[in-house]
């Protein structure tokens, strides 16, 4: 059992399928109270419920994570019903391939607004109630691809990275009011979203695994569990690739 954790509050967003589902089942398993926040009402219903006949302990929150107004409210309902907020998991995220010639400037804005506006705007939400609890922590989910460069997802690649630079910026920042910030860098991922992958990149991301497997959205959740407990006292700032070792080669 990981240290720290049993008994506090996360909220999670993007919650309602993939990398997020897993983080809401994840947490409420060692024993922590979720918040689910999404725009996907009936799917992260059936999450929450789901937890709660497991015995978990969660309820769902309608989040565009692309309103600050939103996340204010997710945050509000987080301490209205459990009294505080110890933990944030910015995991909502979308994917259009598309390269410097091919991106639009509609699409470049909507992953803008999604990826990277979404996870600043949840920061700002969650933060006063963290400092209100005496610290916490926020994991920002990422991809590998804020870290390495792959041709035709260049909008991506943007946001990603800026994600990775985010979470160093707001880990100095708040250092001192014992709130930890890291990221997590996927690599290839048995999600949803991976179907908007084109063939070609989704067999050169396959063809680059040294474990030669997808990973499991179970894997990125137990990493963002360990980094929100006692056992990561000493890392803020960090950013942790699980990526089945594609970095290492």
């Amino acid at each position: 059992m990981l240290r720290g954790v049993e008994g506090k509050v996360v909220l999670v967003s993007g919650a309602a399928s993939g990398i997020g589902a897993a983080h809401v089942s994840v947490f409420a398993s060692a024993g922590v109270k979720v918040v689910a926040g999404d725009v996907q009402i009936e799917k992260g219903q059936s999450v929450v419920a789901n937890v709660n006949i497991a015995g978990g302990e969660a309820i769902f929150c309608e989040l565009d994570v692309t309103s600050l107004a939103a996340w204010e409210s997710a945050v509000a309902q987080a301490r209205e019903t459990y009294g505080r907020l110890d933990f944030l998991v910015n995991n909502a995220g979308i994917y259009m391939p598309g390269s410097v010639l091919e991106e639009s400037p509609e699409s470049w804005q909507r992953m803008i607004d999604v990826n990277q506006t979404g996870v600043l705007y949840g920061m700002k939400a969650a933060l006063p109630a963290l400092l209100d609890a005496g610290g916490g922590a926020i994991v920002n989910i990422s991809s590998l691809y804020g870290i390495i460069g792959s041709p035709g997802s260049i909008s991506y690649h943007a946001t990603k990275g800026a994600v990775k630079m985010m979470t160093k910026g707001a880990a100095l920042e708040h250092v001192k009011d014992n709130i930890r910030v890291n990221s997590i860098h996927p690599g290839q991922i048995d999600t949803p979203i991976i179907a908007n992958l084109t063939p070609e990149a989704d067999a050169a991301i396959k063809a680059s695994i040294p474990m030669g497997r997808l990973g499991r959205p179970e894997e990125i959740a137990e990493v963002s569990l360990f980094l929100c407990s006692d056992m990561a006292s000493y890392i803020t700032g960090a950013e942790m690739r699980v990526d089945g070792g594609w970095c290492a080669t």
